[in-house]
């Protein structure tokens, strides 16, 4: 198991100063934001590239994930997003996605996490349509992601079209595809009701990566910082050794803009003697 910290809390910081205070600061991994203005696939250059590679390579460390969930280049925090009524929006979406593959492949990323279909219109009452509808889209993606050998990591989130571990499992299903698994985070099914502990175990099949992040007792979606909320992470971190996961687990902590160094400085520091 290892550590990494998301740039999408580093937004006042270019992508290279991102990567040196996190692997500085003494992370194993860290997980590359895939929009502005970090590494937003359409203006980042072979040249962009390889001065991430030369960097990560100098620091001597490596990319948990290609976080491919927000689009504010295009849109905002969901949109566009994969179940658009408009195809030309949608299309949007996909394309970002194909170009988030090949971006991963030449950085040397195994994975991707992108967003659970996208928001659901209160008055939407067939759902069933709009699962057809991001399963159809993900199938597009899916010829460059197994030309490429790159995995499509869903994320669940409280309000989106999938937001629990069996509307997730019913989406795996409908793909019936290797390279779609599941970025788990552990907030996410926390605010939705679920135990994550036990999601941990029921999911373990799928998860390819982790995202971390306290939460209140309320368990409104809102990232706190480690120890602020009522997580218990001693326990999700026994289960996650249980099930002998290796890979990474991610920090996103993106609400602290305004001190993303403090955060993550204190972040390792509280993980320090949980991880068995």
């Amino acid at each position: 198991m290892k550590l990494a910290f998301s740039t999408n809390a580093f937004k006042n910081y270019t992508l290279y100063d991102a990567i040196h205070v996190i692997s500085k600061l003494g992370y194993d991994g860290v997980e590359i934001l895939c929009d502005i203005p970090h590494a937003y696939p359409e203006t980042l250059s072979e040249k962009k590239i390889t001065k991430i590679q030369n960097l990560l390579n100098k620091e001597d460390i490596s990319i948990s994930n290609l976080n491919a969930f927000t689009l504010f280049a295009l849109g905002d925090l969901y949109h566009p997003s994969w179940i658009e009524p408009d195809f030309k929006k949608r299309n949007l979406r996909i394309n970002h996605t194909v170009n988030c593959i090949r971006m991963a492949k030449k950085l040397g990323a195994k994975n991707i996490s992108t967003e659970p279909g996208g928001p659901v219109d209160s008055g939407t009452l067939n759902r069933d349509h709009l699962y057809k509808v991001f399963v159809d889209s993900l199938k597009m993606v899916l010829p460059v992601a197994e030309e490429e050998g790159i995995k499509i990591l869903i994320e669940p989130e409280p309000k989106l079209l999938i937001e629990n571990s069996e509307e997730f499992v019913n989406i795996v299903r409908m793909i019936d595809s290797p390279l779609i698994k599941l970025n788990f985070d552990i907030g996410h099914f926390f605010c939705v009701g679920e135990e994550p502990s036990r999601v941990i175990y029921k999911l373990s099949e799928y998860i390819e990566h982790f995202h971390i992040e306290d939460i209140s007792k309320e368990r409104i979606h809102n990232h706190l910082q480690l120890g602020e909320g009522v997580i218990d992470f001693r326990s999700i971190f026994k289960t996650i050794h249980d099930i002998g996961y290796n890979g990474f687990v991610t920090v996103e902590l993106y609400p602290y803009q305004d001190c993303p160094e403090y955060v993550a400085k204190q972040s390792l520091e509280f993980l320090t003697g949980l991880i068995p």
